[in-house]
């Protein structure tokens, strides 16, 4: 079983509109509603896997009961943590180009007993987790070392952690040594304070991460593929895409991957780019079932690229 923790949790509309033009009433031609938050994305993608999961998340008024709701109906084993706060509702407008808008709500302020409740509910469904998958961003009410005092609480209690965060979460739960952090280049790049222009800049970023405390880093490069930094070596993997419909969810789908794999080794990397390949070529946020992965598409070696230039580089 893997358990995943969304301390932001959100209900997520999304508009498909033929253009976006302020001032204007703009008709609709299109509408989905999905739960929402990288946590609750990576336990959509395992249960599309065909396994278990379990969501542990906050929630509060309408829009949490719908959240809920949606992650049952999708097969996942919901643990809530009851707030006074409604959970946020995000909007996304979906133009007929493919250019996407988004509007994040900042959600609910936890009280101190709800920050409380959400660490013991954590503690409480980790007895039976293979993983537990800490990710996204920390609501009002968290202080950034919240996922550094899980972190240690899961070690403590002999659980395994995959952390997907940034900025001062990410650097204060380095500390904790979590077994496995998944950045994407921009958060690797703002971690280690300098731009990455070539695949070499994004292992020695890893590097340091790893020194910073991090067992292992999985990281995201976007179209260039992907990386992972561990204590036995270095691997870089990447995948045939015939063509993108759509990276929402693309990374939470790699991490899935990754976990359902084992969490480590080049064969771990392999399911982690096959299902961020995979999930690519789906529309929205719909996550990749074992039918929609093509293995023979993906390539994983030792022989990193190092000076090979990304395409997306981060400054």
């Amino acid at each position: 079983m893997i358990l995943t923790v969304t301390p932001n949790p959100s209900l997520d509309r999304t508009y498909e509109v033929p253009s976006l033009d302020r001032g204007e009433v703009i008709r609709a031609t299109g509408e989905r509603m999905d739960p929402g938050g990288k946590g609750v994305n990576v336990s959509r993608a395992v249960a599309a896997a065909g396994q278990r999961t379990v969501a542990v998340l906050p929630l509060g008024g309408a829009p949490g009961a719908l959240v809920a709701d949606l992650l049952d109906k999708q097969g996942i084993e919901v643990a809530p943590v009851p707030v006074a706060g409604a959970t946020r509702s995000n909007i996304a407008l979906a133009e007929s180009d493919g250019v996407l808008t988004k509007i994040n709500a900042p959600g609910p302020e936890l009280s101190d007993a709800e920050r409380e409740l959400l660490l013991e509910t954590v503690r409480q469904q980790s007895r039976d987790a293979a993983w537990i998958a800490c990710c996204g961003s920390l609501p009002r009410g968290l202080a950034p070392s919240w996922y550094a005092e899980l972190v240690a609480r899961a070690h403590a209690a002999g659980a395994r952690i995959a952390l997907d965060t940034s900025g001062p979460a990410l650097l204060a739960a380095l500390r904790e040594r979590p077994d496995v952090v998944k950045p994407n280049a921009e958060e690797l790049a703002e971690a280690v304070g300098r731009p990455l222009a070539t695949v070499g800049d994004a292992v020695k970023a890893a590097e340091e991460l790893r020194e910073m405390g991090a067992r292992a880093v999985l990281a995201s490069l976007g179209a260039d593929g992907q990386l992972l930094v561990c204590d036995e070596g270095a691997w870089f993997g990447s995948a045939r895409v015939a063509a993108v419909r759509s990276n929402v969810g693309a990374g939470d789908s790699s991490l899935a991957g990754f976990l359902i794999a084992g969490g480590n080794g080049p064969e771990a990397l392999a399911s982690a780019v096959a299902h961020g390949a995979a999930a690519v070529q789906l529309p929205g946020s719909v996550m990749p079932t074992p039918g929609d992965l093509d293995p023979a598409a993906v390539t994983v070696t030792a022989e990193v690229p190092a000076d090979r230039a990304l395409k997306e580089p981060v400054s």
